[in-house]
């Protein structure tokens, strides 16, 4: 489809630039498609394109980076399935891609191919796209969450889909966000962690695999930072460094614990503290250390993790050996984008 942006549509077992440029500051992934924003403020897509998610005004697909408009005042990205949420320097949101169940939030159900603003606040800080709902963070702290809603991914502690935004109870002490297909994990301003949604596989870390349409606590510590949420599995990194798969799916090795067996509960991926980020996409998880090093593990059938090969790992395994990586974003199905220094 295109989505690694290198003007082909050949899979690379090991990483690529994508151009020469040495400009981007943020990345995120949807179902075959890639999001950036550049350091100028500038936004670029490419990759899948049939229902207007890479907001060029069209359908065409994209083998490399293309810039939406002209402005240079965007700040942030994040991607769902199809659609797409970014955030302005001035504190808007704006949406594109696939509208189906709401997940626009613009009070209905249309697509579109490119920005639209939602509402008129300027007050949004962060956002997470699942696969056909979206969740974001205001800077007073406040959660809210539309879109889809069928297994009560929306937190709202209901099952009913909603197309413009609603506030997630009344707190004011969220602080990081990520979503998987059909559930999302937030840590709050006193480190604890909490999960909802879709719970098939224990993605939601609460030791049992019971559906959520509200906010539960993972455990009762409040040493979390950081969280990673891919297709049916989750992760997140601890204030000390260590690297924690929460729960879920594991028949590729996702969860990086050297087995294929899920887990329902929070488990330690060796017992390093020296891990500062972590992505997970569809069945792999990449991750990064102090020191700049890259690592990968799970599903690698076309070469997702970077290895120069394609055969699966149950454990981290250094991507290369440079020491100068960045962030890392996957996208829902089989890419993975990092940035260096």
């Amino acid at each position: 489809m295109g989505q690694l942006g290198l003007g082909n549509t050949t899979y690379y077992s090991s990483p690529k630039q994508v151009g020469s440029l040495d400009t981007w500051a943020s990345i995120s992934g949807g179902n075959n498609f890639s999001v950036a924003v550049k350091n100028d403020g500038t936004i670029w897509s490419w990759g899948q394109n049939a229902d207007g998610q890479l907001g060029l005004n069209n359908i065409t697909y994209y083998s490399s980076p293309k810039q939406i408009g002209a402005l240079t005042a965007w700040l942030s990205i994040s991607c769902g399935s199809n659609h797409s949420l970014a955030i302005k320097t001035n504190g808007t949101l704006w949406v594109w891609g696939v509208g189906g169940s709401g997940r626009l939030g613009l009070g209905n159900t249309t697509g579109y191919s490119s920005p639209k603003q939602l509402g008129a606040l300027t007050n949004w800080l962060k956002t997470a796209g699942g696969s056909a709902f979206s969740v974001a963070i205001k800077t007073d702290g406040t959660l809210w969450s539309w879109g889809q809603n069928n297994t009560g991914q929306l937190g709202l502690g209901n099952t009913t889909d909603y197309s413009s935004p609603k506030q997630i109870g009344s707190l004011t002490t969220w602080l990081n966000i990520n979503s998987g297909n059909q559930h999302t994990l937030v840590t709050k301003t006193d480190g604890t962690l909490w999960s909802w949604g879709r719970n098939s596989k224990g993605q939601l870390g609460l030791g049992n695999t019971t559906y959520y349409s509200s906010p539960k606590q993972i455990g009762a510590l409040t040493t979390w930072l950081t969280v990673s949420a891919g297709a049916y599995f989750s992760f997140s990194i601890k204030t000390a460094g260590t690297l924690w798969a929460v729960g879920g799916a594991n028949d590729e090795g996702q969860l990086g614990l050297g087995d294929l067996a899920d887990k329902s509960s929070p488990n330690q991926v060796g017992a390093l503290t020296t891990w500062s980020k972590v992505s997970n996409g569809g069945q792999n998880t990449k991750a990064i250390k102090t020191n700049e090093t890259l690592w990968s593990w799970g599903q690698n059938n076309r070469g997702q993790l970077g290895l120069g090969d394609t055969t699966r790992r149950s454990s981290p395994v250094q991507v290369g050996s440079l020491t100068t990586w960045l962030k890392i974003a996957s996208t829902k199905q089989d890419a993975t984008l990092a940035l260096l220094y």
